[in-house]
């Protein structure tokens, strides 16, 4: 994916002629090969200061790229898009890249055990989610104190971070054995750090987090007109296209890792990205909204929620037996494919 890198430039000479079109799709283009870098930065600095902080590290700048990609919508003003990334990327982590990880790898060995325990813990997390979406938007149908949509959604967020950390420390302190992961040469080949230094990986790190915020600046400027121009409805390029750039070479990972027979890993990728965004992300957003003076509350549109609790449903489903193959791997991927149908003729 490094290859993507030669449309960082284009993006930038589109913006600066006001080729909306173009800024777009080399935006988004330009942010995958970033946020494969910013993630090898990461899990190679997490790995050098142990494995306690260095876990620390990885859960709470896993998904550093699209919360900027995301708070660029904020602060443009583009709840709706916001809402529909978080959307997206909760439902690509649960059915597309886990479909894509199960079926990979269910093609080269036939059935594929996991550890139930921890893939049933983040799948519970996931349903906190669901439920998370699924009362701010019967209360913005139904309740009359509709002025009050705003303290709901901060209070949402507080509690949902707060799960967050316990989550934390559940994973990396009492139960940390069901999480342990493998370290070997295929990890480091799958990530591509191998040769990496300390000073390299910061630098890394640095220029790639500053160069996808002002990619994602142009990316949301030139929303507006590719909806208009393209036809494509706002909450389809959220769900789909947002969510899908921030999470593809993360998508990558997991799918070598699955491959490699290495079922666990793929699992705490996909599942733990998807658990990150809602209990992560999504409230930092909320807070983020605050501070700007723009307030973002949680009141999502109707097929986003059943679209999140959808995809919990059949996770449970594929989570609970600790064993997967690659018709379950079909079976998560047509469901992303009905649901990404559905939003683009939204």
């Amino acid at each position: 994916m490094d290859v993507l890198i030669v449309f960082i430039p284009v993006a930038f000479f589109a913006a600066s002629r006001h080729m909306p079109i173009l800024e777009f799709f080399a935006s988004c283009l330009g942010i995958i090969p970033l946020a494969g870098l910013m993630g090898r930065a990461t899990e190679y600095l997490s790995d050098r200061i142990g494995s306690g902080p260095g876990a620390l590290m990885n859960a709470t700048f896993g998904n550093a790229c699209e919360f900027i990609i995301a708070f660029a919508a904020l602060r443009a003003g583009y709840h709706d898009v916001v809402k529909a990334s978080i959307t997206g990327s909760i439902i690509g982590n649960i059915l597309l890249v886990l479909g894509a990880s199960i079926l990979a790898g269910g093609l080269k060995h036939q059935s594929q055990t996991f550890n139930r325990v921890a893939a049933t813990t983040s799948a519970t997390l996931l349903a906190l989610a669901a439920i998370s979406l699924t009362v701010p938007a019967i209360f913005h149908h139904f309740a009359n104190s509709k002025g009050h949509e705003d303290e709901l959604a901060l209070g949402i967020s507080i509690v949902l971070f707060a799960t967050y950390c316990l989550s934390l420390l559940f994973s990396l302190k009492t139960h940390k054995h069901l999480y342990t992961r493998e370290v070997d040469e295929s990890a480091a080949e799958a990530i591509g750090v191998h040769g990496w230094g300390v000073k390299t990986s910061i630098s890394v790190l640095l220029i790639s987090t500053v160069l996808v915020a002002l990619l994602s600046e142009v990316l949301v400027k030139s929303v507006e007109f590719v909806a208009h121009d393209l036809h494509i409805n706002k909450i389809f390029i959220g769900v789909v296209l947002v969510a899908i750039i921030g999470n593809a070479a993360e998508h990558s990972t997991a799918i070598f890792m699955a491959m490699k027979n290495k079922m666990d890993l793929a699992i705490n990728i996909a599942l733990g990205s998807g658990a990150q965004i809602a209990l992560l992300v999504a409230p930092l957003l909320v807070f983020s909204s605050f501070a700007l003076g723009n307030p973002m509350n949680l009141a999502f549109t109707e097929f986003e929620v059943m679209s999140v609790a959808v995809s919990v449903i059949i996770l449970g489903y594929v989570a609970n037996d600790g064993e997967c193959n690659w018709l379950e791997g079909v079976q998560l991927l047509a469901v992303y494919a009905i649901l990404g149908t559905t939003f683009f003729f939204i």
